[in-house]
Parts: structure tokens; sequence; C-alpha cells
């Protein structure tokens, strides 16, 4: 269940989903309740399962400013992450930390632009193993077309008040969480019956 609180606990709008059902697609429905009910909020703290570039574009769209956690990068040990490629906006390419660069090839169905390197160039690269483990020596890096939203957010973590924000779950949404596991016996799942599923509060909201 996707729950949404207020600054002082009290808990603001919530829904059921199936448990295939990701809980990234379900912040714009409950935002769109709060706008109906006059009750859009100015921030709005989320945890890790809603940072997604479409939640950070929707979000910002609304004029809402997004709390969102960081987000180690994924990779395996040893490689270059592509935070370590430096995306030029005016070419729009990559440049890797050998100086050549990734070029656009096509955009995906999931919205994210596609960039690949020169096989020829990265074949006799000194820093070939720190990049590519295919044969094709061909690195790729995607990027989503609503990426400058997400680095956005990105930014925002380091704002003194957006920090406050964030550490308020603990305070706000986090607790409802414990009380429903400790005092209300939702620690595990008892009912298949979709009145009787236990919640799971996620977000909070900052008037």
């Amino acid at each position: 269940m996707h729950s949404c609180v207020d600054r002082n606990g009290f808990i603001i709008d919530h829904h059921v989903t199936p448990g295939n059902v990701h809980d990234s697609t379900q912040l714009k429905p409950m935002v769109e309740r709060l706008e109906e009910k006059n009750m859009l909020p100015i921030t709005l703290a989320v945890d890790s399962g809603y940072k997604t570039p479409f939640n950070a574009h929707y979000l910002l769209e609304k004029s809402i400013v997004p709390a969102m956690p960081y987000t180690r990068p994924k990779g395996k040990p040893g490689i270059f992450k592509s935070k370590e490629f430096i995306y030029d906006e005016y070419y729009d390419s990559y440049i890797c930390p050998n100086d050549e660069l990734l070029t656009f090839k096509r955009t995906m169905p999931t919205g994210h632009r596609l960039y690949k390197s020169n096989p020829i160039k990265c074949k006799s690269c000194p820093l070939l193993n720190k990049c590519i483990e295919n044969k094709n020596y061909t690195r790729k890096i995607r990027r989503h077309v609503w990426q400058d939203d997400l680095d956005i957010i990105e930014d925002l973590r380091f704002v003194d008040t957006i920090k406050k924000a964030y550490k308020l779950r603990s305070q706000t949404v986090e607790r409802r969480f414990g009380d429903a596991k400790e005092q209300h016996g939702m620690r595990w799942t008892r009912y298949r019956v979709l009145k009787k599923f236990p919640w799971t509060p996620r977000l909070f909201v900052l008037p």
C-alpha cells in the first residue's frame, strides 16, 4: 500500500496496488488526488523507490520541490561508472576518461538516448580494461530524456532546507511504518484480502 503523510505524521492519502505494480508508477496518482483536495505540497520527500526521471520531471513541472535520497552508482567494481563520463550538452555527446567521444545513436523505447564509443579507438585505449568488458570494444551509455530534471534533484540534495525535509521522514512516515509493524501486527502479511492488506507509508509532504 502507498501512503502519504503530512509534516505531523497524519495520513492524508493512501491506496493499495498489486505486488507486481512498481512503486515508481504510483507517485503521480497520489499527487493528483492531493491536488483535487487542494493539498498540493510545496516539498515532497520520497524514498528511493520513487526516484525516477519521470517522477523528477513530473514534480518539477508541478512546482513541487522533491527531496529524494542519494542513489549509489551501479556497476562492476573497477569499471568506470557512467558518472565518470562528462556529458557535453552543446554537442550532445559524452567524453570518456581518455578524452574520446561517445556519440548519440538513437532514442530507445524506454525514453533513454543511447550513446556509443568508437570501437577502433577503444581497442587501443590504455584504459580499456577499466571501461569495456565486451568483445566489440564499444562502451555504451544511456541518458534519459529527462536526465536534466534528475540532475536538478541531485543538486537539491545539498540544500540545507531539503536535507532537513528529508530527515523529517524518520519522524513522520517512518514512524507510522514502525507503529504499523510493532503495534498493529503488520510486520508480516497474514491476509490476502485487499481490504486487510498491510499498508506501508512512503511519502510525506510539507505544505
